[in-house]
């Protein structure tokens, strides 16, 4: 038994690690709304700066051929 008992400790501590890292991420998600809530209280739209977000988070290439496809979409759709 005395094998297993690192590979119990290291597991523990693998275990422990994510869960600090969970709670980490959950501060940090709460950060990221706050910044929303600001935004919205002094007349920002929340909802576009997280579009925004994730555009910014795009290759340069991959959100322009994104937005030829929206843009060729839109205009089959008669929208826009």
């Amino acid at each position: 038994m005395s094998d297993a008992e690192p590979t119990d400790d290291r597991l523990r501590l693998l275990i422990e690690r994510v869960e600090r890292l969970e709670e980490e991420k959950k501060g940090i998600a709460d950060d990221i709304r706050d910044v929303y809530s600001e935004a919205k209280a002094v007349g920002y739209d929340a909802k576009i700066m997280r579009q925004v977000v994730r555009l910014r988070k795009m290759p340069p290439d991959d959100r322009r051929e994104m937005e030829t496809v929206l843009d060729l979409y839109k205009a089959a759709l008669g929208i826009g």
